[in-house]
């Protein structure tokens, strides 16, 4: 009954940890992690430029930052996997490390670090990019020698850190060479105590990551086992809402205000409508990320060809015969509208339901038939949502949060 007006909507990363000197502002909506490599140098060239012309942020993908995002001039989040690739090289027994002279180097180009942990649409499992679809452009990008010999695969895991205290202390080492940009993690939710361990050694060492992004399980791509695509790992509404209670119940998010919270959250996985990023924001999320759908905004068509270097849109081959229909500078504009006019449809629903920013959208607000004749809100759908800001330091809260808090049962023996 009472809408609202709102202007433009931005969430400040960073800004509520003071060891953050560069804290980012980011728009609601934002380009997703997809790499140069698995992408050609076109689309990507369009998609940091169509970010650049729209004012949002684009995400690399752990191949690295290329010559083309940085043409591209669009703020840049770097994207950190298991391989290094951009910072990282070789050993002497030929496994990725991490070398943090080269991270230092390249920090100087982004706005933001994120190290994925894992990916929604393959769960520990690491990248893979066939070496039909390397050049030299792309071994200059990953630090990779030429010729390439071998497909370029990425390990399962790091190698920088095994356990979450390594992992914090590895969460700092980057804020520090980075000059004090926000560095924060990115994984799909698997089992909850993984996550709640993570919590537990963010209070302990008192380093804790500036945002997270939580991918959900229906995330795609073209280098997932199809056995592990839609089937290993959780799905974004529960993986998104579960993360964001943790954090509320131990004093990292504020539910009321979210825009005073110690971590910030950023939802990935089918992000397409102003709708589905107000579902997002009503489940924790500040921020959101898209991949599949700027793809669409690029000319994909779905041709399920991005593993063969033959996609006949040029987005996903490096053969220069079929990236050579796609014009960047056209493409760019449709990026970038594609951005404005689907975050112009989440704030026109921010206005129906009547809030006066981003930070104040709450569960309660979406509502969802669960029966003939019967509905209910998301807070009553999600009953762990209900958990009060700090009580898990209490051992307070809802039961199945409570459950994941206690680490005593053996299940996450194995990585602590």
């Amino acid at each position: 009954m009472y809408p609202t007006h709102l202007g433009e909507q931005r969430v400040t990363i960073g800004a509520n940890n003071p060891l953050v000197k560069q804290p980012y502002t980011s728009s609601l909506l934002n380009i997703s992690a997809m790499s140069y490599g698995a992408l050609s140098d076109r689309a990507i060239l369009a998609l940091s430029s169509g970010a650049k012309l729209g004012g949002f942020s684009h995400n690399t993908g752990e191949g690295g930052v290329s010559r083309f995002h940085k043409e591209g001039g669009g703020d840049l989040v770097w994207n950190i996997g298991t391989a290094y690739f951009g910072c990282g090289d070789f050993d002497k027994d030929g496994k990725r490390v991490f070398d943090p002279v080269v991270f230092e180097e390249n920090s100087q180009y982004v706005k933001m670090i994120e190290i994925k942990l894992s990916q929604g649409a393959k769960p520990a499992h690491g990248g893979m990019l066939p070496k039909e679809k390397i050049t030299p452009l792309i071994a200059e990008a990953r630090n990779l020698p030429w010729p390439v010999e071998h497909d370029c695969n990425s390990p399962p895991q790091h190698s920088a850190f095994s356990n979450p205290y390594e992992l914090c202390a590895f969460i700092a080492q980057l804020r520090d060479l980075s000059g004090g940009k926000p560095v924060g993690i990115k994984l799909c939710i698997g089992q909850p105590e993984e996550f709640t361990a993570l919590v537990h050694a963010f209070i302990e060492t008192g380093n804790h990551p500036d945002f997270i992004t939580v991918d959900g399980g229906e995330g795609g791509t073209g280098a997932a086992p199809p056995e592990f695509s839609n089937s290993i790992g959780t799905p974004l509404t529960e993986g998104l809402s579960f993360v964001h209670a943790v954090l509320v119940g131990t004093g990292f998010r504020d539910p009321k205000d979210k825009s005073k919270s110690k971590i910030a959250l950023v939802a990935s996985g089918r992000m397409l409508t102003g709708i589905s990023l107000f579902r997002s924001f009503v489940l924790g999320a500040d921020v959101c990320c898209a991949a599949r759908s700027f793809l669409f905004s690029l000319g994909c068509i779905q041709a399920l060809k991005c593993n063969t270097n033959t996609c006949p849109t040029g987005i996903t081959t490096q053969n220069p015969d079929l990236c050579f229909g796609l014009d960047p500078a056209s493409k760019r504009v449709r990026v970038a509208n594609f951005q404005r006019e689907t975050v112009k449809a989440c704030i026109e629903v921010m206005e129906a339901a009547g809030v006066d920013s981003w930070a104040k959208i709450h569960p309660a607000l979406l509502v969802k038939r669960t029966a003939i004749g019967q509905s209910r809100d998301y807070k009553e759908i999600y009953a762990h949502l209900q958990v009060k800001q700090g009580e898990l330091l209490e051992n307070k809260g809802p039961q199945r949060l409570l459950e994941a808090w206690d680490l005593e049962d053996g299940i996450i023996s194995r990585v602590v």
